[in-house]
């Protein structure tokens, strides 16, 4: 990091434009991992015999994974500090081995022969991407000085964009320039499809690995002298970053509500286990994924339990307990940005699932995977994502100006307000060409999502926990993602006649809830800089 602008009295360093850009390309790489999923997952299980209703459950591998994950990759990061690369590394060890997995995975994808092989590389390919990307939110939250953050954050929120306008529009060039088939008999997944996963595949590898071998980081000591200078700076105590150590009882208690919560669920789900219907609900039918969401709750309450056995015994020293008892310890601000992120990936988990089926049902008026028509409905998605994130691309840019002069918060809501008109007006447009208009409203407040909530964040949490915290919140996008995975294929076949466009309707709801919530979040790091500097919110 020598090369970095002196920050004075033991401040931490600004960076400068050509550093941010190396370890935010990284990025690029991974977006195309997730592009490539999110895209043409549910055309890969449609073709090898899913149905519509049942692609969520199918889906539920993604944020299950990323549960599990998030957290135990922030906290091994956070300790980890090794010869790697030439240097030392905390976060570059995880994007390196993540990025040699995810690539095997997105290899071996397109080539499942069936439906429950594809379902088990979707875990695979998921949790090596979550491998790598958790320590990259983390890394810019490290890196830079809170004034820098939101430029990092969109840095990275930039190369979501690009990246993804390179994987929504691959199989359309395999298809219209590169002349591959974009149909396969059935049962087998088109030719398009395949390259576009090894190309994805080989380009993740490439672009994580230049961020590995491109940049350094600072060591424990360094950030820990850096945090010290920020709290003296803003007038902050040293203890106001320690963690709150949760009762055991509180832990009992909560458990035993959580436990009891979800097994009444699922008796009640089991009740109407016969003709699949619930008597208190008249003539609902029962989905039997909600059986997976009561087993989420219990989960949830068993997990406290054993967190309060734990302390009882005194066996508190270890990470499981650490992420327990910081997901309960969160910084204000960042049990408000909760709230925000649970409808907004909500919203977007939703257009991941039934995007595809929805634009060929609805707009191409060809529902069968087997046909043409879908084949090119789902290109088309494919491509409209490229509209979607190259507009994101552009949008994170210029958050990086507007930023600076607009309060954060309120940016971020009027983004998720133009997003849910976008998705509203996808069920209003019926012309496939012109769906172009809301993926640009959508874009917009997918650019936003990717950035300002972790900028906002990155300020509120200390530097020795950056790395479980980030994984921490990455629960709020996982959460939402699990209980869109058990719930919407139910909605959907109990409310709208199985048709997959009024997925995008949710979102719309979804969106605007999350703008709501969105005014109820304290910016600590720009109310305190303002406050001492009398000058507008850090870029």
């Amino acid at each position: 990091m020598a090369t970095a602008q002196p920050g004075g009295e033991g401040r931490k360093p600004a960076m400068n434009a050509g550093q941010i850009w190396n370890m935010s390309f990284g990025f690029l790489g991974i977006q195309i991992g997730f592009d490539l999923q999110n895209g043409n997952v549910s055309r890969i299980f449609q073709t090898l015999g899913a149905e519509v209703s049942e692609l969520a459950i199918l889906w539920i591998a993604a944020p299950m994974t990323g549960l599990l994950i998030q957290p135990i990759v922030g906290h091994l990061s956070d300790n980890t500090w090794a010869k790697f690369a030439g240097n030392f590394g905390r976060r570059r060890p995880y994007f390196l081995i993540g990025a040699i997995l995810a690539s095997l995975a997105l290899f071996i994808m397109p080539n499942s022969p069936t439906l429950w092989m594809a379902a088990g590389m979707l875990w695979i390919m998921d949790a090596s991407l979550n491998i790598t990307m958790e320590p990259f939110r983390a890394f810019i939250g490290d890196n830079l000085p809170d004034r820098q953050r939101t430029k990092g954050y969109a840095m990275q929120s930039f190369f979501i964009g690009v990246g993804a306008v390179i994987a929504g529009a691959l199989p359309w060039i395999m298809t219209n320039w590169m002349g591959l088939s974009n149909v396969a008999p059935e049962g087998e997944i088109p030719e398009t499809v395949q390259w576009a996963f090894y190309i994805g595949g080989a380009a993740l590898f490439a672009a994580v690995a230049w961020t590995v071998f491109k940049t350094k980081e600072y060591s424990p000591d360094e950030l820990a002298g850096f945090e010290a200078a920020r709290n003296e700076a803003l007038g902050i105590s040293s203890s106001d970053g320690d963690t709150v150590q949760r009762a055991a009882s509180q832990f009992n208690t909560g458990g035993l509500i959580w436990l009891a919560a979800g097994l009444i669920f699922a008796g009640l789900v089991f009740a109407g286990r016969g003709d699949t219907r619930l008597e208190w609900l008249g003539e609902i039918e029962v989905a039997q994924e909600l059986y997976v969401l009561a087993g989420l709750i219990a989960t949830f309450g068993v997990l406290q339990l054993v967190a309060g056995m734990m302390r009882t015994g005194g066996k508190d020293q270890n990470g499981f307990m650490e992420v327990v008892n910081d997901l309960f310890a969160m910084p204000k601000t960042m049990r408000q940005l909760a709230v925000v992120q649970f409808f907004s990936w909500f919203a977007m988990f939703s257009m991941w699932i039934y995007g595809t089926p929805a634009v060929a049902e609805f707009h191409f008026m060809s529902p069968a995977p087997a046909t043409q028509g879908y084949q090119d409905a789902a290109d088309w998605w494919s491509l409209l994502g490229s509209v979607r994130n190259g507009v994101a691309a552009a949008a994170a840019l210029g958050f990086i100006i507007i930023a600076a002069k607009m309060n954060r918060t309120h940016l971020h809501a009027a983004n998720l307000a133009i997003g849910a008109a976008g998705f509203a007006s996808m069920l209003m447009i019926r012309d496939p060409d012109l769906l172009w208009l809301p993926m640009v409203a959508v874009g917009i407040a997918w650019a936003s999502i990717v950035s300002l909530p972790y900028a906002i964040l990155a300020g509120s949490v200390p530097s020795k926990k950056m790395g479980i915290y980030m994984g921490i919140f990455n629960i709020f996008i996982v959460v939402p993602q699990l209980i869109a995975a058990t719930l919407l294929g139910f909605l959907l076949t109990t409310f709208f006649d199985g048709e997959p466009i009024y997925a995008m309707a949710i979102s719309a709801v979804s969106f605007a809830l999350a703008a709501i919530a969105t005014f109820f979040v304290t910016d600590g790091t720009s109310a305190a800089a303002n406050e001492r500097k009398g000058s507008s919110a850090p870029a």
